[in-house]
């Protein structure tokens, strides 16, 4: 087979191509927690599509559904005419998923990426309440538009805008000072004072863990005072679990453990189960207030991902696999701690919750390096956080024992090599 020359990318792709240059092959074939270039050379995926491929690569029933979809003419764009695809994807997360949560939303496909989903939230949010500002928290990710943008964190991130972004009052999250600061205090005491130039807000917005902003989990108390806040003040509470929900974190959604109900939840990425692009914001049913088309978006109606995403619902309906998921979570988190405790020189800090994982490094540049050379062994995981000093974990939901400890032993050799590289030569 014809090898693809590399340079093609450089030569005629924006320069704006990132992950391509973190893995830097040709990839031709995936399957469940596995992925292979075109030189035949196979890898682990700790990565799974930045949280988009939780069930791993082309799953058997759902492949199967889609094709025999696609084979018998089924309608592939429809914006939001009813079709037979999306009333059982409707009606099967609701079964399958709310009701026995105890949740009531009303389900909206705003169009389908993640920032799809937040724009809306945020808009929604505004003209219920006649307000114009939003709080959102620091090393918070919400998307690349200019309304995502605006609630996210990242000054790089933010730089790309190229103009102002206006509306937001950003507060400190659970322990972004130090584990003695009650931030919540912080923040109450701002919506209080009539002299802190802070107004009532229309939303807040947060990820229970962070994954662009460095695995920061918030502690279940953190997030049920943040519920408390919003009901005294009557601000809505939207959770963002585009990245941390669909069993990311252990649970179908991030926030189950801790008691609360958002006004608002926003998903994407594994929501469509295959990684077809599919997003879904959740509403409490009194506060959808939209006209008909107000919100809108070409690619509401994406068939193809309502037929995986009902197929993915499946796996919820055994209370085993979401068992094995917690189980296992155990398992990497442990092996994590083993890594901070067996090499002190990493100056390490295990975060996060369930598959959504890693290390925090004091170490300039390690983490970055930790990565690059899990690439070269055959392990593909990603950096996180505001310098990169966080190498995590997004193994497939799907991933079985052998792989994990296949992936530990990759990750544990390249936390030895990256370690010894950094050590001065000695005269």
């Amino acid at each position: 087979m014809k090898q693809t020359d590399m340079n093609i990318f450089a030569q005629l792709e924006s320069e704006v191509r990132s992950y391509c240059r973190s893995f830097p092959t040709v990839f031709t074939k995936a399957k469940g927690y596995k992925m292979w270039d075109e030189s035949g050379k196979e890898y682990l995926d700790f990565f799974s599509g930045a949280g988009a491929l939780n069930y791993g690569h082309n799953e058997d029933s759902m492949k199967e559904k889609l094709v025999n979809y696609i084979m018998s003419d089924g309608i592939t764009h429809s914006l939001d005419m009813a079709t037979q695809p999306k009333a059982e994807f409707l009606e099967t997360f609701n079964e399958v998923i709310l009701k026995p949560r105890n949740l009531e939303y009303k389900v909206m496909f705003p169009g389908p990426t993640g920032t799809n989903t937040v724009e809306s939230a945020l808009k929604l949010a505004r003209k219920v309440t006649g307000r114009t500002d939003i709080i959102s928290f620091t090393n918070g990710f919400h998307g690349m538009t200019i309304g995502s943008l605006s609630v996210t964190g990242n000054a790089f991130k933010r730089k790309g805008a190229g103009i102002p972004l206006q509306n937001v009052v950003t507060m400190p999250y659970d322990s972004f000072v130090n584990e003695g600061l009650d931030t919540l205090e912080y923040l109450e005491r701002f919506l209080e004072d009539g002299g802190s130039g802070v107004d009532i807000p229309a939303a807040m917005i947060l990820e229970t863990v962070q994954g662009e902003g460095g695995i920061n989990a918030a502690s279940f108390e953190w997030l049920q005072r943040i519920e408390a806040i919003c009901k005294r003040w009557g601000i809505l509470l939207i959770v963002d679990d585009v990245q941390a929900g669909v069993g990311r974190t252990g649970t179908f959604f991030s926030f189950e453990k801790a008691g609360i109900k958002p006004d608002i939840v926003c998903m994407s990425k594994s929501i469509g189960g295959y990684g077809l692009p599919l997003a879904i914001t959740l509403i409490r049913p009194d506060l959808d207030i939209w006209a008909p088309g107000e919100h809108n978006g070409t690619f509401r109606g994406n068939n193809h991902a309502f037929v995986t995403a009902t197929a993915a619902l499946e796996f919820w309906k055994d209370p085993e696999f979401e068992q094995n998921i917690q189980k296992r979570s155990e398992l990497i988190y442990s092996f994590l701690e083993s890594i901070v405790e067996k090499y002190p020189e990493v100056k390490g800090e295990v975060r996060g919750r369930g598959y959504m994982v890693g290390i925090g490094s004091e170490v300039e540049g390690l983490s970055e390096k930790i990565a690059a050379e899990a690439f070269n062994r055959g392990l593909i995981m990603e950096t996180s956080g505001p310098k990169d000093e966080v190498f995590k974990l997004f193994p497939p939901l799907i991933i079985d024992d052998a792989g994990l400890e296949a992936g530990f032993e990759i990750i544990e050799a390249s936390v030895k090599t990256a370690l010894e590289a950094a050590e001065p030569v000695a005269n």
